[in-house]
């Protein structure tokens, strides 16, 4: 990785804040200076900008903007003059973000890296670009600075170059207001696990979500439900001894005198055969009493006295289906835990099942968060169109999952709190947005006051780090996705199964597994998830680059495969295939 070196904003007061010292607020039990220059411990040069803090190592320099409180754009002008000339890539953050994390900036490095952008920057959950949480190139930033006629109190847009990126990152909101301080200190107490591996994530799913209720129902109307008791034949099949294929029933070895009845599957069965008789007979027709085989009608022929003989040289099968060859009374259909398919109800229905006991399929209700988001109607200042709630229904039924409803959740103090109230009439609560470690984000706040059980804190996977499970009092499941639309459909393609293996107790997929051959090109420190494409004769092609803000990056891509950290070409990777 390209070095770097690192200019941290830590200067003035909060006036939002009643003039207090912001990046010396304690939170999850470091300061948020603490967290910006741990976020950075790998460069090579720090310097923090602001007022001078005697507790700071001695290899960290300290600077002052000129004059003080003259905006952040004077206080990286001054942090990039102290800094010197040394290191390509130069770090930005401000210190008032107490969730980032070091595989943030490793991200942004690596994105800067691979891209030839000349700045790239973090976007939140809600997809707002983080100008203070930045990877720029020396040369970029000492230009755009030189570019501006004064430092003093420009706006960090003045400073944005035209060749830049944004990404997006989970844990990069900021503390600008005692509420969101309050908040972000409720979240660190409600959340302080490490993140899972999804493997992990999914064992625990599978193994301590809670059971549904197993009822009787008709098999044909809870496809995506799973047998909560073994299914057994009640007749047999075949029910009688039938036809396998189109021909004639014969008597003996033949030649054999050809009867003018013939046996139609449904039909009236024919009489009787004596030996050295023969009737013309269809696939799935009852053979009739006194018939040793069924000869094909490809190895006949029929002479004009109506005589019917066999071919030489053609094969001797016997071609009859015998009564209960398949399944006998009480013979396993199915075992439990497997999943109501079309497979099964056909296997059921023609061995005379129809019901069975069953829990599931689970019922989802689907909240869109977030003021700005709307999905109908022309879009408003400040708006952005709901690009994935329409489409959450059909993609939660690829794993049986039924939506009961979908609705859109205002950003409201209490509006978490009373959407886990009410979800009561649901076995799973599908929330997409505010799961963040930020601030500004309140869903882990509002579960923690719930007394839920806490499954998944979070997840060590890119994207959907921010995701999280849980089990309310109710034996509702909770899960709560990124905002992004990227983000959250590739958590939800993979967790969605284990979510209702756990709930209905249905047996685990199979994972598809395969190699990846660029997959040296995509990993990273962490395991990602990308989208791919099949690539003949086997395995699969991943994208580098994804955009998290929208679904395009789908679009005449076959699946999405799961990149484990660090892997090199031709590593076995999990495939999930998009399945419409």
């Amino acid at each position: 990785m390209t070095a770097a070196d690192a200019i941290v904003l830590a200067g003035g007061r909060a006036s939002r804040m009643g003039g207090v010292d912001k990046p010396a607020i304690v939170i999850g039990g470091r300061s948020m200076l603490d967290a910006a220059l741990a976020a950075v411990a790998s460069c090579a040069h720090t310097v923090v900008v602001g007022p001078h803090r005697p507790e700071l190592a001695p290899e960290i320099k300290q600077v002052r903007e000129v004059p003080p409180g003259s905006g952040p754009v004077a206080a990286i002008g001054a942090g990039l003059g102290a800094l010197g000339s040394a290191a390509p890539l130069v770090v930005v953050l401000a210190a008032d973000l107490p969730f980032l994390s070091a595989w943030s900036v490793t991200e942004l490095t690596r994105h800067i890296c691979e891209s030839g952008a000349d700045a790239v920057f973090a976007a939140d959950e809600s997809g707002r670009p983080q100008y203070l949480i930045g990877v720029w190139r020396r040369t970029a930033l000492a230009a755009a600075l030189d570019n501006l006629d004064s430092l003093i109190n420009q706006p960090m847009k003045a400073l944005i170059p035209a060749d830049s990126a944004i990404i997006a990152l989970p844990g990069v909101a900021d503390c600008d207001t005692e509420e969101e301080v309050r908040k972000a200190r409720e979240s660190v107490a409600a959340d302080p696990a490490p993140a899972l591996a999804l493997d992990e994530a999914r064992k625990i799913l599978r193994d301590n979500l809670s059971r549904l209720t197993s009822y009787e129902a008709d098999l044909r109307l809870v496809r995506g439900a799973a047998l909560a008791a073994p299914l057994a034949a009640v007749g047999p099949l075949p029910r009688f001894d039938v036809s396998a294929m189109d021909g004639y029933a014969v008597a003996g070895d033949g030649p054999w005198r050809l009867r003018r009845d013939i046996g139609f599957a449904g039909g009236q069965r024919p009489v009787g055969l004596l030996p050295g008789e023969a009737v013309r007979i269809a696939t799935g027709a009852h053979v009739p009493d006194g018939t040793t085989s069924v000869v094909r009608d490809e190895f006949v022929r029929v002479a004009p006295d109506d005589i019917l003989h066999r071919l030489p040289d053609t094969p001797i099968r016997d071609d009859v289906r015998r009564r209960g060859e398949d399944r006998n009374p009480g013979d396993l259909v199915a075992p439990q835990g497997a999943p109501v398919t079309a497979a099964l109800i056909s296997a059921a229905a023609s061995v005379e099942v129809t019901a069975g006991s069953v829990r599931g399929p689970v019922r989802a209700r689907i909240v869109m968060t977030g003021d700005e988001i709307r999905s109908e109607g022309p879009l408003h200042a400040g708006q952005t169109r709901d690009s994935i709630g329409p489409i959450l229904p059909d993609l939660l039924s690829w794993y049986g999952i039924r939506t009961a409803d979908r609705v859109h959740l205002r950003d409201t103090p209490n509006g978490f709190d009373e959407v886990l109230t009410a979800a009561t009439e649901c076995d799973l609560l599908v929330i997409v947005g505010a799961t963040g470690g930020g601030a500004a984000d309140q869903l882990r706040a509002a579960v923690a006051r719930t007394s839920a059980r806490i499954l998944v804190r979070r997840l060590r996977l890119r994207p959907g780090g921010s995701t999280i499970v849980a089990e309310l009092v109710t034996g509702t499941t909770v899960l709560g996705l990124p905002g992004n639309p990227f983000a959250a459909v590739a958590t939800l393609m993979a967790l969605a199964p284990a979510v209702v293996e756990g709930r209905t107790g249905s047996s685990a997929r199979r994972t598809l597994l395969g190699p990846l051959h660029n997959a040296a090109e995509i990993s990273g420190p962490v395991p990602r998830i990308v989208p791919a494409r099949y690539a003949p004769p086997g395995g699969w092609l991943g994208d580098p680059h994804i955009r998290t803000a929208h679904l395009g990056g789908l679009v005449d891509r076959d699946g999405l495969v799961i990149v484990p950290a660090d892997a090199t070409d031709g590593a076995t990777v999990e495939f999930l295939p998009l399945l419409g």
